[in-house]
């Protein structure tokens, strides 16, 4: 399908409505004054009327979930918001490229570049060919690619906090590319929909805990972004938790600097110079990022510390939201060159 006349509204299909981040795209996309939903696809045990799933959706949007459909798909939408998860993406994304549909991919099969480093991680990729193609869409710095994007890699949620926080001092040379601990906290929405003994209230109401340590699979993604903003290789400990609570995340984040002159000022100019002008990122001085500043927003709350000659960064996000939909959306503004925030603010 060709691009929109000028005034009028793209139609965009979003593929795994049922999920969390489905639910989060589509209650973003309804008031987003330039985008029609021109269809929600699902697997089979996943398919009739949106609200069924999320009744907050009642008379908001009278849809149904189909099943995945690309001649359907092809005739009705110009852009997909692919929500499905890790190693199933890849299975679709050819169809609807082939069919000539832009797509934002919220799964990882796009982000890592290394067909070796993802089959290490998740499994054997089938879609090698457009991992070049794909472009990562994290706007604060790859806002020109995206602009030109037919199939951007939404980032995850954790690497979106930790490269948030580190990039600007990274590429300025601030802070060691090694010796980084990234010690973050997320709600259990992270987790998805799906039903887990793990994620059951009586295990997971007032618990906190460690998970996945050295084995999670959004460390070479963090990895990968920051060397490549660095300009050189990047080694960190990634230490995830999950906390009792339904959406949001934390980054707590220790670095060594490079120099004896740096000081939480400098460190504040540093944020202050790469964000000034970004709209999702707010550099907090007065106080610090917290997961309450930032839920249900798509923004992301940085600071830095000097303490007793160590770099502390602190990060704050909605990982449903700049973790997810509305980051997409917001790669969607910027693909079709509309305000970075329309819909979003």
């Amino acid at each position: 399908m060709t691009a929109s006349l000028a005034g009028s509204k793209i139609q965009v299909a979003v593929v795994g409505g049922s999920g969390y981040a489905g639910f989060e795209t589509i209650r973003w996309l309804l008031r987003h004054p330039h985008v029609e939903i021109s269809g929600l696809y699902g697997p089979p045990d996943e398919l009739g009327p949106i609200d069924g799933f999320f009744p907050l959706l009642s008379k908001q949007l009278p849809m149904r979930q189909e099943l995945f459909d690309i001649a359907k798909i092809s005739r009705s939408a110009e852009l997909v918001l692919l929500c499905v998860p890790h190693k199933v993406a890849m299975g679709y994304v050819p169809k609807l490229r082939e069919a000539g549909l832009k797509v934002i991919d919220f799964s990882a099969d796009y982000r890592l570049k290394d067909p070796a480093v993802y089959e290490k991680w998740y499994c054997p990729h089938t879609d090698v060919g457009r991992l070049a193609e794909a472009v990562y869409g994290l706007p604060e710095f790859y806002r020109d690619a995206i602009a030109n994007a037919q199939l951007i890699a939404n980032p995850g949620c954790y690497p979106t906090c930790s490269v948030l926080a580190l990039g600007p001092l990274l590429k300025e040379g601030l802070i060691a590319a090694d010796g980084i601990i990234v010690n973050a906290i997320s709600g259990v929405s992270g987790a998805g929909r799906r039903p887990n003994q793990k994620y059951h209230f009586p295990d997971r109401n007032e618990n906190f805990e460690p998970y996945a340590v050295g084995t999670h699979r959004h460390a070479p993604e963090i990895r990968q972004v920051l060397s490549a903003i660095a300009a050189k290789e990047v080694s960190l400990t990634f230490v995830p938790h999950l906390c009792p609570m339904d959406r949001g995340m934390l980054c707590s984040i220790y670095a060594q600097s490079v120099k004896e002159s740096v000081t939480s000022e400098k460190l504040t100019d540093v944020l202050n110079d790469y964000y000034g002008n970004a709209a999702f990122v707010r550099v907090r001085t007065e106080v610090l990022p917290a997961v309450k500043y930032v839920v249900h927003t798509n923004f992301c709350d940085v600071a830095a510390r000097m303490v007793n000659g160590r770099v502390i960064i602190f990060s704050a996000l909605d990982n449903l939201v700049k973790g997810a939909s509305g980051q997409a959306i917001q790669n969607m503004n910027i693909m079709y060159g509309w305000d970075e925030t329309t819909g979003l603010i």
